[in-house]
């Protein structure tokens, strides 16, 4: 393999550090509905829009008998069975099925758009048939028969009501018939994470601002609920602050320049963006161990609330000022871990009065609230037994297995100088030397005998570096890779490129670092960089290059697991890679000067737990 390859075929490594884990980061976040309610039977998904309801459901085969109204007569044609019109079977399931009631007591009457068979889909829980550490209950499972009747009515109105009450099928005694799991949404805004429809349910609706639309209900809530919260993290060498809010609440302290006062227009999205930044960038003073430092606008993204936290708004589209989110990171470059940071919060209105805080470090999170009466959030460095990562050469000398010096050997042999010198001299002069020649003798066995006793363990140099056993090639590209993923942890491009140099050589080094600052203009797109917290060598060969003695070509198999923390919530992503690393001794180090990527695939970093041999089946 010769460098020029090297070199090139490396850049996927590359990629693989600065796209992969900037791009193609899945959320997986750190907020899981444990109520099992979307893997319930039933599901309804409804919708509270401008001027009617929107009900879509998904109906267990097993429970269409409570839904029959909306069962096709062609389903049941060959049973000769008389049913009512279309037009009284919804008058009958708006009535007596799933009900929407005003406050002033009419029932809206539904309007049938589609009804068709489907499989359901799929809303798996990760955690399903685990046990719930609140209520020490089994997460339910999905019904392990796919098939649902799918139907989508509307519900429409004239006049927006400000109360709606949500009436699922109800027996006599006025319990649920069936089990229902249900989301709920005011215009683009959830209402709650997926519950249970198990009996009414009164809806408050806030038209000026849905946000605030809730079920005087508190069990039916959603997990995100303010509207403005404050994020700052603590790491090595980076603080930090991180914003979530409406726009809606932003106009409170700045003129948001838009055409209209409903809608934010898709020529608008990117300049209000920018603006926004720019205006947070000015506010809520940091200082890091008392001193303020240069914020840095890292990102801000349009970002949407779903069911499992906040989650980029990927594609631009038209959005409704009421509803729209943005998402601001301010960056603050420190030496190692401060001592203390605080942020002092000024942004309040007179519906937000407490702000949702939480100061994040290594340790995890830990949560409060700002107010206007104590509005300052601070993070006090309390950790006891946390060491820093840091990159440092891979020295040649602690990597491989050092020389054993045979010193008794050694100096037997020396021995053996001056009495060859007195042998000598005897037999010039015509003298016996037979007592010499059996001292010699016996030196000789005694140094033949200390050979495998009398030993001293020096450093190998590097020139005597003939080969390497699996466990030194291990511990070599594990050293090795470390550093390369810690070396990108720095923001700073010097600090990048410094980093890098000390385990990676010639023109790889050199591509590293021009990858590296394209990356910065994919980040700037919207992506996060995920920082690389564990790696594990699988298995790892070295054998030494024939047209290249002094370097190795160690095959490899690793994974990587980044990890990154914004607006709450936790990212993973964990890639198992196959390649062959080359490395050579450089002043005494050991260095990458090439690399070839044979496979990369990505690895579930929370394997989903193994069924039992009967429910496989």
């Amino acid at each position: 393999m010769n460098r020029t390859t090297s070199n090139r075929t490396a850049l996927c490594f590359v990629l693989f550090l600065m796209v992969g884990f900037v791009v193609g980061l899945p959320a997986k976040a750190d907020w899981i509905n444990l109520t099992g309610a979307e893997t319930a039977p039933n599901i309804a998904e409804i919708y509270v829009l401008d001027d009617h309801v929107k009900l879509v459901l998904e109906i267990y085969i097993e429970d269409l008998a409570t839904f029959d109204d909306l069962v096709p007569d062609d389903w049941i044609k060959t049973l000769n069975i008389q049913r009512p019109s279309i037009q009284k079977r919804l008058q009958h399931f708006s009535s007596a099925t799933v009900q929407f009631v005003t406050g002033k007591g009419e029932k809206l009457q539904a309007e049938l758009k589609l009804v068709e068979p489907r499989e359901r889909k799929d809303r798996q829980s990760p955690f399903a048939g685990m046990i719930n550490p609140y209520t020490r209950q089994p997460v339910p499972e999905a019904p392990s028969d796919k098939r649902v009747l799918y139907a989508e009515l509307i519900y429409p109105f004239k006049n927006k009501p400000k109360e709606l009450t949500i009436v699922p099928p109800l027996d006599e005694e006025g319990r649920a018939l069936v089990t229902i799991g249900f989301i709920a949404y005011h215009k683009a805004v959830p209402i709650i994470d997926f519950r249970y429809l198990g009996a009414p349910a009164r809806l408050v609706l806030d038209w000026e601002d849905p946000w605030y639309t809730k079920f005087d209900n508190p069990n039916l809530k959603r997990h995100h609920k303010s509207a403005l919260m404050s994020f700052l993290y603590v790491e090595p060498y980076e603080v930090r602050h991180e914003i979530l809010t409406r726009v809606k609440d932003i106009e409170e302290w700045m003129d948001l320049e838009l055409r209209g006062q409903e809608y934010i227009e898709v020529d608008e999205l990117e300049p209000l963006k920018q603006r926004i930044g720019e205006f947070l960038l000015q506010k809520n003073a940091v200082l890091v161990d008392g001193r303020p430092v240069r914020p840095i606008l890292d990102r801000t993204n349009y970002v949407k609330v779903a069911l499992t936290g906040i989650q980029l708004l990927e594609q631009p589209e038209r959005l409704e000022i009421s509803t729209a989110i943005v998402g601001v990171i301010i960056a603050y470059i420190t030496n190692g871990m401060p001592n203390q940071v605080t942020v002092d919060w000024e942004l309040f209105t007179d519906q937000i009065q407490q702000v949702p805080a939480t100061a994040v470090d290594p340790a995890g999170p830990f949560p409060s609230f700002i107010t206007p009466d104590d509005p300052v959030l601070t993070w006090t460095n309390f950790l006891k037994n946390y060491t820093i990562p840091t990159v440092q050469s891979v020295s040649v000398s602690d990597t491989v297995t050092d020389l054993a010096v045979p010193v008794g050997t050694i100096l037997c042999f020396a021995a053996l100088v001056p009495l060859g010198w007195q042998i000598r001299g005897r037999v010039k002069r015509g003298q016996s030397f037979r007592f010499h020649l059996m001292t010699g003798f016996v030196v000789i066995a005694a140094g033949v005998a200390l050979l495998p006793v009398l030993q001293v363990s020096v450093a190998k140099p590097a020139a005597l570096v003939n080969n390497l056993n699996d466990k030194e090639a291990t511990v070599i590209v594990s050293s090795l890779l470390k550093n390369v993923y810690r070396a990108f942890d720095f923001r700073n491009e010097s600090d990048v490129y410094d980093k890098l140099a000390l385990s990676v050589e010639g023109n790889l080094l050199a591509d590293l670092y021009l990858q590296n600052r394209k990356s910065f203009a994919v980040k700037k797109a919207g992506g996060a960089q995920a920082k690389v917290k564990e790696v594990e060598i699988l298995e790892a060969h070295g054998e030494r290059l024939k047209d290249h003695p002094r370097a190795f070509a160690i095959t490899s198999q690793w994974t990587a697991m980044g990890t990154v923390g914004h607006w709450g919530h936790v990212h993973v992503r964990k890639n198992k890679y196959d390649a062959a690393i080359t490395v050579e001794p450089v002043n005494g180090a050991w260095k990458i000067i090439g690399m070839e990527l044979f496979n990369e695939t990505r690895v579930d970093p929370y394997p989903q737990p193994q069924q039992s041999d009967d429910k496989a089946g």
